[in-house]
């Protein structure tokens, strides 16, 4: 079955690599995000909490040497070391002897599609700046270097500046400094590497100054490198022997000279004083300075989405990807590393064949991806992983949650409040279009380049203009269905999925833009589709779906998301906000499907990515079982509130978002409030953004979530409609906490969600987690009777006690949750059998959650559920069942959700 790696023996551990120890069962994940003010040692200082919690794996965000300060550790500048904000190597070290001792394994998170190329931290694209398309690290990054205007041939655009370039150089920003024998630019916090080629005229001109030779013996060996782009193949690796050569005369020259070292200063110091002298210098480098604005439609290398500093990698080559994971390979076969976690896959010009590379280099180890699957979507069945990190099975599991008779109200609501319709998929493609056109369109310009040289070599299309082509991509990837295709030249390397993608996207472009011409179009499909041979013809489909990613991404779950407020619960990533719902039926068989694919894919309900934490997800969602007191409250809060706007802002659409996140976050205090509003709003990009950020908008904002948050008559009336949902919101999480720990898959504990986390999207929840109370609850857990722990809900007790007891019961009987261990749905039976979802895992374990419960009100009418055979331990309540007909009411009498182990399969 395919994802079913390393699979497991009874004895509670699966059989390693050849020369590995044996590696720990697959339980639970909890991922831990790591910074500099929670490293390696902190991780390892609550090892034995996570293990007593029943944790099986640490979860870690990437640990390979990031940007100084980084706070999530995706910005790798150098894989070839640990990070030392997080300890280094020794603190990696001392990690896994806690985690040994405990018996526990590691999961880390790669980042295969991307690097971080701010200031000098990054060598490899130092080394690029330096040296141009010659340098042995050009390959390695998505440049474009054929691509670059003429304006600025074999050139890096290099988009940092604050303002024009020329304003930015005459204002003195912009200063050449000498020391150790290298020569670089600074502005503000950016460096740049000057090419030794370049400096001949410097140095020149220091000898004539001093009179010593060697000054004049460097500045001729300087202008007999040859330039970068000339240079051939096989004289790369003496040009850089020359320049260390160079580099190393000058710093003794300077160090052992007073007079050379006066010189190169005061050299230094003309060019700085003479902005023309200055420009004269630049202009010989390898890359271009310009406005950060220029990102926006002329950048010449691939990004991850529109962040310039983070340059997109070419992992198709052989020596970028043994570069890349060379330390994860390694402690892979060591045995320290248990499980991969593969971030944004899709940025990758070809996912299939990445996958199998490491499939082949970490043979037997757990792979998830970080793979966003639209609705009806699945996993490229070549992809030899065990599944996604989970993204679809948190859309699926809290749609049980969404009450389908809220829909209509809640859209009326929504029309009435904002003024705005309620066409989702509408909202879709015009996001899509303006961050195509605006955020990405360097990366459309360079794909729109390429159409023109295609159709310059098909004469029944060399007509079109610039224009027509720019329109066909730019519709193409606005409609685009899913976030990308993986069509590939290999025999077979064209999937019917494939072209089912395709002929929407091309079928809606032309319904939506019907001035273009149909002929174009259908050449567009073909091509896509690589049903028209030629190498430019298939670079045009391999590289059109690296952009239809990131335009998905960015015009779905960064605008669109941020815009649709029917229910702000649905707004999740992967998920589908222009529905409503899921019966217990439609949950299983969706559940059954997933299984059958991907048994051991990760569950996640809460991520360093989602939008809202599962709990605060949780208590919004019964927003769709009372629409009618939701709409009162919210036109009462609304009037109230008038006398806190500026202006006329914030406009209506922001302040329900703002009371929608008020019911699910609260208590929270105005500075988190204020930070996630700002966002919010720049994420919309309707009134503010994060290019174009419009202060007096940004102040009413401020100034209103201040004021609302100051009005005792808002906060009491606020308090009140929330204090009824407060009980029912903690029902609802822990339901879904209960499912994703006994559905089939691996289930992933976001850190410190063990408790209620009412968090936000980050970086508020990144939030540092105080894990010494969570120590403390967990050991009075087992001195507390089920009634104790309900009576202290508002400490979290309650999910710590759902998160321990699932997980303990996973451990001692692991073959009731392995891949081929059975998922069979148990129905209820009678008038509210729909507000009750149960299950049997394998042969012993029985859950049973309730579900829509502000319908159900406590009263169940006599519905019942058939428990099989056996009798039954209710590892929850403390209750014990012989196997028969109960009242559910019955076994949920005690406790919210039910948890019942077979008690005979113990013995």
């Amino acid at each position: 079955m395919q994802g079913s790696f390393g699979s497991t023996g009874s004895a509670g551990y699966a059989d390693g690599r050849k020369g590995q120890q044996a590696q720990p069962e697959r339980i639970a994940t909890c991922r831990l995000q790591l910074h500099a003010g929670f490293t390696l040692d902190d991780a390892a200082a609550i090892v034995p909490y996570l293990a007593r919690l029943g944790v099986s794996h640490v979860y870690l965000s990437p640990i390979l040497q990031a940007v100084r300060g980084s706070t999530h550790g995706y910005d790798v500048v150098d894989p070839s070391r640990v990070n030392e904000e997080l300890g280094g190597e020794p603190a990696r070290q001392r990690l896994c002897a806690a985690l040994d001792a405990a018996g526990m394994g590691l999961v880390l998170d790669i980042v295969p599609n991307h690097m971080a190329v701010a200031g000098d931290q990054n060598p490899w694209w130092w080394d690029v700046l330096e040296n141009g398309p010659s340098s042995p690290f050009a390959t390695y990054f998505d440049v474009d270097w054929e691509s670059s205007e003429e304006r600025w041939p074999n050139k890096v655009l290099l988009p940092v500046l604050g303002d024009h370039y020329g304003r930015v150089l005459e204002a003195g920003e912009i200063r050449l400094h000498y020391g150790a024998g290298l020569f670089d630019l600074a502005h503000y916090e950016h460096r740049f590497p000057l090419d030794p080629s370049s400096l001949n005229e410097l140095l020149d001109r220091a000898c004539r100054a001093t009179g010593i030779e060697l000054l004049g013996f460097l500045a001729e060996s300087c202008a007999r490198l040859p330039q970068p782009h000339l240079i051939a193949h096989h004289s790369v690796a003496r040009r850089h022997r020359d320049q260390d050569v160079i580099r190393q005369l000058l710093d003794d020259t300077t160090r052992q000279d007073p007079a050379a070292a006066e010189a190169i200063a005061a050299e230094v110091e003309r060019i700085n004083a003479a902005p023309d002298a200055l420009d004269a210098l630049i202009e010989k480098q390898n890359y271009r300075l310009a406005w950060w604005r220029t990102a926006g439609r002329d950048l010449g290398y691939r990004r991850f989405f529109d962040i310039n500093d983070l340059a997109g990698l070419r992992q198709e080559k052989e020596e970028v990807f043994l570069a890349v994971h060379a330390l994860p390979v390694r402690w892979v076969a060591e045995g320290s590393v248990h499980g991969l976690r593969v971030d944004h896959p899709d940025g990758l010009r070809d996912p299939g064949q990445y996958f199998n590379q490491l499939h082949r280099a970490c043979p037997d180890t757990w792979i998830v991806a970080e793979k966003i699957l639209e609705p009806g979507e699945q996993l490229p069945g070549d992809w030899p992983i065990a599944g996604t990190t989970g993204y679809d099975f948190l859309n699926r599991v809290q749609g049980l949650f969404a009450d389908p008779a809220g829909e209509a109200p809640l859209t009326r609501l929504f029309e009435e409040l904002t003024g705005e319709g309620s066409d989702y998929p509408g909202l879709v493609y015009e996001s899509k279009r303006q961050v195509l056109k605006d955020l990405l369109g360097s990366e459309l310009n360079r794909l729109s380049s390429l159409f023109v040289d295609i159709c310059e070599r098909h004469r029944r299309h060399r007509d079109y203009t610039r224009h027509e082509l720019y329109l066909a991509l730019l519709e193409a990837a606005a409609c685009f269905p899913v976030y990308r295709t993986y069509v590939t030249p290999r025999e077979g390397g064209v999937t019917a999925a494939d072209v089912g993608c395709v002929e929407t996207a091309i079928q809606q472009a032309a319904e939506r833009r019907p001035e273009l011409d149909s002929e174009l179009l259908q050449f567009l499909r073909n091509l896509l589709l690589l049903r028209i041979p030629g190498e430019r013809e298939t670079e045009l489909a391999l590289r059109f779906q690296q952009l239809t990613g990131p335009a998905m991404a960015k015009g779905v779950e960064d605008t669109a998301l941020y815009r649709f407020h029917r229910l702000t619960a649905l707004n999740e990533v992967g998920g589908d906000p222009g529905s409503f719902g899921l019966s217990v039926d439609e949950f299983h068989e969706a559940s059954a499907r997933a299984r059958a694919l991907h048994p051991e894919a990760m569950l996640a309900t809460s991520t360093h990515d989602t939008k809202r934490s599962e709990d605060v997800r949780a208590r919004l969602l019964l927003l769709s079982e009372m629409p009618e007191a939701w709409a009162r409250s919210v036109r009462r809060w609304m009037r109230h509130n008038g006398r806190h706007r500026s202006g006329g802002w914030p406009d209506p659409a922001t302040e329900y978002l703002y009371y929608q996140t008020l019911v699910g976050a609260w208590p929270i205090d105005a500075e988190r409030m204020t930070a996630y509003m700002e966002k919010a709003a720049r994420e919309a990009k309707q009134h503010t953004s994060w290019t174009h950020p419009q202060e007096d908008y940004e102040q009413a904002l401020h100034d209103f979530v201040a004021g609302t948050l100051d009005d005792p008559g808002f906060r009491e009336s606020l308090e009140s409609f929330l204090q009824p949902l407060v009980g029912p919101g903690r029902t609802n999480s822990l339901a879904q906490t209960l499912i994703k720990l006994t559905a089939p898959g691996i289930p992933d504990i976001y850190q410190g969600s063990e408790l209620w986390d009412l968090s936000l999207v980050d970086p508020d929840n990144r939030r540092p987690v105080d894990f010494d109370p969570r120590t403390r609850l967990l050991e009075e857990l087992a001195h507390l009777s089920p009634a104790q722990i309900n009576a202290r809900g508002d400490e979290g007790l309650p999910k710590q006690w759902v998160v321990h007891q699932a997980l303990a019961l996973r451990r001692r009987h692991p073959e009731w949750f392995r891949p081929d261990a059975a998922c069979t749905p148990l129905r209820a039976s009678g008038e509210r059998a729909g507000h009750a979802v149960a299950y049997l895992r394998g042969e012993g374990a029985l859950v049973l959650v309730p579900r829509l419960i502000l319908g159900l009100a406590g009263d169940w009418r006599g519905t019942r559920l058939a428990v099989p055979p056996g009798t039954w331990h209710n590892r929850l309540s403390g209750g014990t069942l012989q196997g028969g007909d109960y009242p559910v009411a019955e076994i949920l009498d005690a406790f919210p959700v039910a948890l019942l182990e077979r008690e005979e399969a113990t013995s």
